[in-house]
């Protein structure tokens, strides 16, 4: 089933009024949504970095630890009021605005292959 990202935010707003009862607080939310991305750098410098693999970290997997981030995260849009759909748009368009050449021009970053 595919969601787009507003429908995404109001299907977390109708789990965390139900089956969650409601919201953490924003800043405990902003602790979990640290915790969360946590999580996911220690994955990713286990699984792409040089660090290896403990016992605990068996089992996890990359996918839902970026579902953990993107829940958190979501919870905190609804919570503050951000429409996270108008909010990426309007950045897509900063960031393009500001380095339609900027990335071109940088001798560090090749092609890839």
């Amino acid at each position: 089933m595919e969601i787009t990202i507003r429908e995404a935010q109001q299907k977390v707003d109708e789990w965390v009024r139900t089956i969650g009862v409601r919201y953490f607080g924003e800043l405990t939310n902003l602790g979990i949504l640290m915790e969360e991305v946590g999580e996911l750098s220690r994955l990713m410098v286990r699984q792409y970095g040089e660090q290896s693999f403990k016992e605990s970290d068996k089992g996890k997997e990359l996918a839902d630890e970026m579902a953990d981030v993107l829940w958190v995260l979501i919870c905190l849009a609804n919570q503050t009021g951000v429409d996270l759909t108008d909010a990426l748009q309007k950045n897509m368009e900063k960031k393009t605005n500001r380095d339609k050449d900027r990335h071109k021009n940088n001798d560090k970053l090749t092609p890839n292959p």
